[in-house]
């Protein structure tokens, strides 16, 4: 349960990439409250190499820019009703994202990466009998809206969720797959964290916030919930922004 909203999702399967933190294991945690299967994604090569206790999901490794490991983790899973496309990551390797090289890197985990494991995923989406129809919800980002001087290809990619959640929702809704996508605010998360102790970057932020303060995973949890939920049954292609207002606010 978040915020008083109880999700049903008893005998359904979910995969959540990224799902070792932040984000990620916030949406985890809230499917399986909801009584889902979860399985979950992320770097390292077991559940056991994460101070985190991941005890209730189900593990797989997950490197976005190897190929071989998305086709292993969808041949790996038994059924789907769900697929998150959370895992991301900006500045890959701390290092900058004006070399092309690390640019290219960027697009691949934050956008080709996130392609390819729906298409693998497709076959077993396709073959869901969820009520509603099985769902895909992507991650975008206000960079997808914004220009962030210091991640050209995070932002490139990002913008590119916007495109593929869109095309895709148009190209797979005969499969009785729906894909919609969120766009979080700045919220607090690992990736976040170096920020968050810099006032003269968050408080600018802050202040432009309607709702006047940074937004937790769990505000981003029951959203993506929704949005895979029959609830939301009508719901294809679109990208919701969960900003606490930045977005709309001059």
């Amino acid at each position: 349960m978040s915020g008083g909203v109880t999700f049903d999702f008893e005998n359904t399967t979910v995969l959540v990439t990224g799902g070792t933190s932040g984000i990620g294991r916030a949406i985890a945690g809230e499917f399986a409250r909801a009584g889902a299967r979860v399985h979950v994604t992320g770097t390292r090569a077991a559940a056991t190499d994460y101070d985190l206790d991941l005890t209730g999901f189900t593990y797989h490794q997950l490197r976005l820019t190897d190929g071989s490991d998305i086709e292993t983790v969808a041949a790996n899973l038994p059924a789907l009703d769900v697929l998150v496309n959370n895992a991301g990551e900006v500045l890959p390797g701390g290092r900058s994202e004006y070399e092309p090289d690390v640019f290219a890197t960027a697009i691949a985990i934050n956008l080709t990466g996130a392609f390819r494991l729906a298409t693998a995923c497709r076959p077993l989406l396709a073959a869901s009998t969820i009520e509603g129809g099985a769902s895909i919800v992507n991650l975008a980002s206000m960079a997808s809206y914004f220009g962030i001087e210091i991640t050209p290809g995070y932002g490139a990619a990002k913008t590119g969720i916007l495109g593929l959640t869109r095309t895709l929702a148009h190209a797979w809704a005969d499969d009785g797959i729906r894909v919609n996508a969120v766009a979080p605010g700045l919220i607090e998360s690992g990736m976040t964290a170096p920020m968050l102790d810099i006032p003269s970057m968050t408080e600018p932020m802050i202040l432009r916030t309607p709702l006047g303060r940074i937004g937790t995973p769990a505000d981003i949890a029951p959203v993506v919930a929704f949005l895979a939920s029959p609830a939301a049954r009508f719901i294809t292609g679109q990208t919701l922004p969960v900003d606490g207002g930045f977005s709309i606010s001059a």
